[in-house]
């Protein structure tokens, strides 16, 4: 028999987009089963609810998950009549009070229940299981601290899972702080500002535009003159602000969206609809709660917050280009204002992405674990039909038939994975990608001071033997040979070759016999 969330998903034929995770049955002893994806809880008959709206939803809360999106579609199914019903019944029980506060905040609602006059306050989420707001909100009412980290028009929710808890161990500062020790503030600072175009490039490779040599350099200037420094990076002038400086002032359409937008693929008879963003009249509130989020979180884990905005943002979709570029952006972003990595430290994770396989793989994958649910749930719900030129100028025959039923979707998102992914990512580029940089930084200084050892030659030529050199597999090139005919001595050659070559192989360079 089922109980709890999953008995009045049934009773009530709620059709979720995120599916709930937990299934409690009763049997005759008590057994826990657990994937990825879902858990199945089996718990022996005394802790078999009443059969009603109140026992289920009061065993929800006990011992499962909050999950947002299912209370809005089941308040919006059941109406106020069973949460009045339960709170006249037990007044200042804690489970009813929840409810009734979950019912009022999600529908914008009043149950026609008299305020609690006293009791004490009880927390809306349990605060060592979800990320919640830095300051709790008192809502007098229901005798409530109001800890959701968002509003009702955006509200994503972060599970305090083990596998979470281990990837927030990560401390970004601390590694950083030990590269500065090991390689030298002034190194780890060049490295940085390499990376800052590397970041760029490695970003427009994930939107297929690598070779956009102009938008790239924007990309890093709008990285290294923004990162951190915004005063509120999601208001819709900041948001323009970055979409000029990624796309350039004769951009064709700058701003928050007038217009339906899908991620999808092109094919030679159709496209393929891998996602739908929300309608764009609901664009600002959602917006506003993601700034809200931003702001009540601030003082919590930065890893979390950087994964929540960025991917909260980038399911949002509320620019007309440039969503994906700001959405990483963000990540740098929230990190810096949030002092987890040092002013001026560009975090190259869109290089990570494209370069190693398992995050490019991650990425798409925790991408997919909102998107892929959504449109099974809605994949009739949109079709092309004739061309329409929307507001803000885009030509469009996008029709989606749901945007009211989705709305719920796409405000409250569980955004675990993404958190355990983006700690996972900001993990490898501080330990592999930074600190790799620094490494051929230390050995390229080290090889110019060798070539000085062996011949004189000012910085910006022994700069361009060592790039010569090592592009060339340790040979001189005819073309090196013809810019410095001095490198025609084949012994004087060798001693340059070997100078460069045991700087980068991190070993003494050997004589050469004349």
């Amino acid at each position: 028999m089922q109980i709890g969330f999953k008995a009045l998903e049934a009773q009530f034929g709620i059709a979720l987009a995120q599916p709930l995770r937990v299934e409690s049955v009763i049997g005759t002893t008590r057994l826990s089963r657990e994937s990825p994806e879902r858990i199945r809880n089996q718990y022996p008959g005394v802790y078999r609810p009443a059969d009603t709206f109140a026992g289920h939803f009061e065993f929800g809360l006990k011992y499962e998950e909050i999950h947002l999106e299912f209370f809005a579609r089941l308040f919006a199914a059941c109406g106020p009549g069973p949460l009045e019903q339960w709170c006249r019944a037990e007044p200042f029980g804690q489970y009813a009070r929840r409810a009734a506060f979950f019912y009022e905040w999600l529908t914008e609602q009043r149950l026609d229940v008299p305020d609690l006059t006293g009791g004490t306050y009880v927390d809306a989420v349990a605060g060592d299981a979800y990320l919640t707001r830095t300051e709790a909100v008192r809502e007098r009412r229901w005798r409530i601290n109001n800890n959701l980290p968002g509003t009702p028009a955006f509200c994503p929710l972060i599970r305090r899972t083990q596998a979470l808890g281990q990837a927030l161990q990560f401390d970004p500062f601390g590694a950083i702080t030990e590269l500065d020790r090991q390689f030298g503030e002034d190194v780890l600072m060049r490295a940085a500002a390499w990376l800052t175009f590397k970041e760029s490039r490695a970003s427009f490779l994930i939107e297929h535009e690598a070779d956009q040599t102009d938008r790239i350099k924007r990309f890093a200037h709008v990285m290294a003159e923004h990162s951190g420094r915004l005063e509120e990076p999601l208001s819709s002038d900041s948001l323009t602000l970055l979409q000029k400086g990624i796309l350039g002032e004769r951009a064709l359409r700058l701003g928050v969206r007038r217009s339906p937008v899908f991620v999808g693929q092109a094919t030679i008879r159709d496209d393929i609809v891998h996602y739908i963003g929300p309608h764009f009249s609901a664009l600002d509130g959602m917006l506003d709660g993601l700034k809200a989020f931003e702001q009540a979180t601030r003082g919590r884990e930065a890893l979390a917050r950087a994964a929540a905005v960025a991917f909260g943002f980038v399911f949002l979709h509320p620019m007309s280009d440039g969503n994906g570029r700001i959405h990483r952006f963000l990540i740098s972003d929230t990190l810096q204002r949030d002092k987890a990595i040092p002013a001026g430290v560009i975090l190259p994770v869109s290089a990570t992405i494209t370069s190693v396989r398992e995050f490019g793989h991650g990425y798409d994958r925790v991408l997919e674990e909102f998107s892929r649910p959504f449109m099974r749930r809605y994949d009739t719900a949109h079709r092309f039909a004739e061309m329409l030129t929307y507001e803000d100028g885009v030509r469009s025959n996008l029709v989606f038939d749901a945007y009211e039923d989705a709305k719920h979707a796409w405000r409250y998102p569980d955004l675990t994975e993404h958190v355990i992914y983006t700690a996972h990512l900001v993990a490898h580029t501080i330990r592999h990608e930074l600190a790799e940089e620094a490494r051929v930084l230390v050995r390229f200084r080290l090889a110019q001071q060798r070539i000085k050892g062996v011949l004189e030659a000012p910085d910006p030529d022994a700069v361009r033997m060592i790039r010569s050199i090592k592009e060339n597999g340790w040979r001189v090139s005819g073309k090196l040979a013809k810019e410095y005919p001095l490198l025609d001595d084949k012994a004087l050659a060798l001693r340059v070759i070997e100078a460069v070559q045991s700087a980068f192989e991190d070993r003494e360079p050997l004589p050469i016999i004349e």
